[in-house]
């Protein structure tokens, strides 16, 4: 075979792939999103359950939530002075010592008025997935409210609910952010590698330790 019939042999090789890994892309994310349907609720609609759980964003170098994570908070703090959660469960990253996604989200809680006995934090938060597994495994939760902004939801909901959670999802929107058309192929991905997660691979997480039973007497 001549060398330029083998590249272009090779080129449509190589774009028949690219067009394929694109259609399962958009085939999972479609997926992922119409299993959210009916799943997604403001405040002020969302069903009662014990455990709202909020996952870490990017927190501060001064030690304040970002924008996206202090509206996280804020969504929760409100979902439990409307008595349709009980306790809060705050995961975020902690994997570095100067670095602590979860305390600085209590701070901002118990600064909104919640007490502490009603947090709870979970500091290996690393990703959604390890978020929603070690929520079951380690802290016992059940049923919960999940509060996100809301092209995270359709993945975290999929993700929960494929683990074992009776979840619904919080939107979590208070602000147009600026890094949204970011956010939007990243997530695309991010959806992709959780739907085989959840139905392939089923990892455990980075790290799992011992049960913490404490949210579990949240009724």
């Amino acid at each position: 075979m001549r060398p330029i019939h083998r590249y272009r042999r090779l080129a449509r090789v190589g774009a028949a792939s690219v067009l394929i890994g694109l259609g399962l892309l958009s085939a999972i994310n479609h997926h992922v999103a119409n299993a959210a349907q009916g799943r997604l609720f403001t405040v002020a609609e969302a069903p009662a359950r014990p455990v709202a759980i909020v996952f870490g964003a990017r927190a501060m170098a001064n030690g304040e939530p970002s924008a996206v994570l202090a509206d996280r908070v804020r969504t929760a703090v409100e979902l439990y002075r409307a008595g349709k959660v009980q306790k809060l469960l705050l995961t975020g990253d902690n994997s570095r010592r100067k670095y602590d996604e979860p305390t600085v989200m209590k701070r901002f809680a118990v600064k909104l008025g919640v007490p502490e006995r009603d947090i709870a934090l979970d500091y290996a938060g690393f990703r959604t997935y390890d978020s929603c597994y070690r929520a079951r495994a380690i802290f016992g939760v059940k049923s919960a409210l999940l509060v996100t902004q809301q092209y995270h939801l359709p993945r975290a909901l999929y993700t929960a609910r494929g683990l074992g959670l009776d979840a619904d999802g919080v939107i979590a929107d208070r602000h147009v952010y600026n890094a949204r058309r970011r956010w939007w192929l990243r997530e695309r991905l991010s959806t992709a590698v959780a739907w085989l997660q959840v139905n392939v691979t089923k990892p455990q997480p980075k790290y799992l330790g011992q049960p913490e039973p404490r949210l579990v007497e949240a009724r």
